[in-house]
């Protein structure tokens, strides 16, 4: 993964710098108002902008989400987990062997018992945000789930195993 440079501009807000392992250069501006820029420059002349696109907070978070795989997840990446200080997002695909399959969220007490979190189920063009404790575990659905390493786990077992 390259480094990400972060700037601070008084005043404005902070700016990221990405250098690409293709050779993109890619800088975004967080304006302080919340609005966010996107600067993509020429490969030949890293000091020259080719495209910018200024994002309002709303939009910036969606297409975050975007990015983030929240909306389409690609089907090479079923399983990448994605690491966020000590907590990891994963995506765990629910196979028809798991145990859970057909039982709550609240009846499995995945949270109370593992301390991971389902922040999304998403299946083919359904995706439910923050699901509560009457959702379903479905056979096919991809659950986000939110924890450390040691929770993400427990959830799995769980999920598969029905039990801890």
């Amino acid at each position: 993964m390259s480094p990400i440079k972060e700037t601070d501009l008084p005043g404005i807000g902070r700016k990221f710098q990405i250098n690409t392992r293709t050779g993109d250069k890619l800088v975004i501006v967080v304006h302080d108002d919340g609005r966010r820029e996107m600067h993509h420059f020429d490969n030949d002349d890293p000091d020259e902008s080719v495209s910018m696109v200024t994002l309002d907070d709303t939009e910036a978070r969606q297409v975050g989400g975007i990015l983030g795989g929240m909306a389409y997840l690609p089907k090479a990446l079923e399983s990448v987990d994605v690491a966020f200080d000590n907590m990891v997002f994963e995506w765990f695909k629910v196979e028809g062997c798991c145990q859970s399959v057909g039982k709550t969220i609240g009846e499995l007490h995945i949270r109370k018992r593992t301390g991971a979190a389902i922040i999304a189920i998403i299946k083919k063009d359904d995706k439910i945000i923050n699901p509560g404790p009457d959702q379903y575990i479905r056979e096919g659905a991809t659950l986000v789930v939110l924890g450390d390493r040691k929770q993400v786990k427990a959830f799995k077992q769980l999920i598969a195993q029905g039990s801890l």
